[in-house]
């Protein structure tokens, strides 16, 4: 029991560490959004930067991170893998840097960026890169307080500077001598990175002893066996940055110049009010995961993983009818200008999306159990091709709606890929009549109302009761021996 209670501590700690990141995201939309801070098109600007942080980000890890934990649990020399990855990302990271800097101007140019933000972002990626290892193994050596601690200051400090630069140094920079020597005008988009490199730059100090521990050896033999393993997982992770951020992108170089950025940034405002779902799935995904693993030689688990899908996808379903119904009373907190409303119309769309991904995440235990992550690589290989192809289609006739559309095909067409071949390689006996009727029943209903009946709550609500009433009804078994083992 007490494993168990280790197990689900640690989930919980390190859970916390990842969804903190991610809500930093959507704690700063208020701010963004507000319009005596940026405007639509400079907050679309932000958005379309963050969008290659992402690819960047893949580039410069190049699955070190995985390699890193794969062969820290394998070898016997731990030490020795610690270095070799240790030196192996240093040495990249500065060369990588390095080289962007050198050509700076020409990337500048070609990425659309503009070489005052594009500084920022090299700094900003060369800081982030160095603490990847550190991070995995503090994870490794199982330290996951520490490891969340520092997370935990890292989001804070980001979102303290933001708030001070972006809403308070203007005011304070008036008659103040010492701020205003800091005050730039109209330097708030550099403002937003400039708190990022803070941010990582304090990470990386807290990480410092890290580097000052380890043993300077480099073994050439493990690094090409490391890299090895690490090409499938980088060439899964830039198909990842595609189908996650790639729209922001193709709708900066597919739009007119004069609506990108004005398009960007409301459909990366409006794209925000998914993350209900993303975290759900998330912190679901992070909880369940262990749980996959260490039931994998009991007698017949697939039983297990079935009635985990069936619940996840009746929360997740949830989720999508009461975010939907609620959507238009939620965005005047989290989006402050209505400039950004027209881009509403993307939101059933963009939760649908998320839904997807978090059941293929729970579908993916097939090839996680059974060795076979190269399947993986593979259909996200493939949803990345269908959300480059729709976007190249869809945007020039309708810009921000063809890239919601897009990213919702590549997602469900991930999921039912991988519903297909863990069919094949390792059946699961799911119960497809409750959760197909789970999943269309909440999707009609989403669509139904918010395309044709938009903040007739009267309706909405009704849908709601009715839906949790189904829900209801089909898990009443589960639902009282729940209740029983509370009493």
């Amino acid at each position: 029991m007490s494993g168990f209670k280790s197990l689900f501590k640690q989930t919980f700690i390190y859970g916390l560490a990842t969804v903190l990141p991610r809500m930093l995201g959507f704690i700063l939309v208020p701010l963004y959004t507000n319009p005596d801070v940026l405007s639509v098109e400079e907050y679309g600007r932000v958005s379309f930067i963050f969008a290659y942080f992402v690819l960047f980000n893949v580039l410069l890890a190049y699955g070190m991170e995985t390699a890193f934990f794969r062969f820290f649990n394998k070898e016997e020399d731990q030490e020795k893998v610690i270095s070799t990855s240790a030196i192996t990302l240093i040495f990249s990271s500065f060369a990588l840097i390095g080289i962007a800097f050198l050509f700076r101007t020409q990337i500048s140019t070609l990425i659309n960026i503009d070489l005052k933000y594009l500084n920022l972002v090299f700094v900003i990626l060369l800081l982030d890169a160095l603490v990847i290892i550190p991070f995995s193994w503090l994870r490794a050596t199982a330290q996951p307080m520490r490891y969340a601690i520092i997370k935990i200051c890292n989001v804070a400090v980001n979102l303290g500077l933001n708030i001070f630069l972006l809403l308070y140094l203007k005011d304070l920079a008036k008659g103040n001598t010492i701020f205003n020597n800091i005050y730039v005008e109209s330097y708030e988009i550099s403002y937003i990175f400039i708190s990022n490199v803070i941010a990582s730059g304090l990470t990386l100090l807290a990480l410092a002893p890290f580097y000052a521990k380890i043993k300077l050896k480099f073994d050439a033999v493990l690094w090409k066996k490391m890299m090895r393993y690490a090409l499938p997982v980088l060439i899964a992770g830039i198909a990842y940055s595609v189908n996650e951020t790639f729209d922001r992108i193709l709708l900066e170089y597919l739009l007119p110049d004069d609506i990108a950025d004005q398009q960007i940034g409301m459909y990366s405002a409006c794209y925000k009010l998914a993350l209900f779902m993303t975290l759900f799935a998330t912190a679901f995904r992070l909880g369940i995961e262990p749980y996959f693993f260490s039931h994998s030689k009991t007698e017949n688990p697939q039983k297990n993983y079935a009635k985990i899908l069936e619940y996840f996808i009746a929360f997740g379903s949830v989720i999508l009818l009461v975010v939907v119904v609620f959507a238009d009373l939620l965005k005047p907190y989290i989006i402050l200008s209505e400039a950004y409303y027209d881009a509403m119309w993307i939101v059933p769309f963009i939760l649908l999306a998320n839904f997807c991904l978090g059941i293929y995440h729970n579908l993916s235990v097939w090839y996680k159990i059974t060795d076979r992550t190269k399947f993986g690589a593979y259909i996200s290989i493939f949803g990345a091709l269908v959300t480059l192809v729709l976007n190249f289609v869809l945007i020039p006739k309708i810009g921000f709606k063809g890239s919601a559309i897009a990213t919702v095909s590549a997602y469900a067409i991930m999921m039912l890929l991988s519903f297909y071949f863990g069919r094949k390689y390792y059946p699961i006996p799911y119960n497809l009549k409750k959760i197909s009727l789970y999943l269309v029943t909440s999707i009609v209903f989403s669509f139904t109302f918010f395309y044709n009946y938009r903040e007739n709550y009267l309706i909405g609500i009704a849908m709601l009761i009715v839906f949790l009433g189904l829900v209801i009804m089909l898990e009443k078994k589960e639902l009282k021996q729940v209740l029983n083992r509370q009493k």
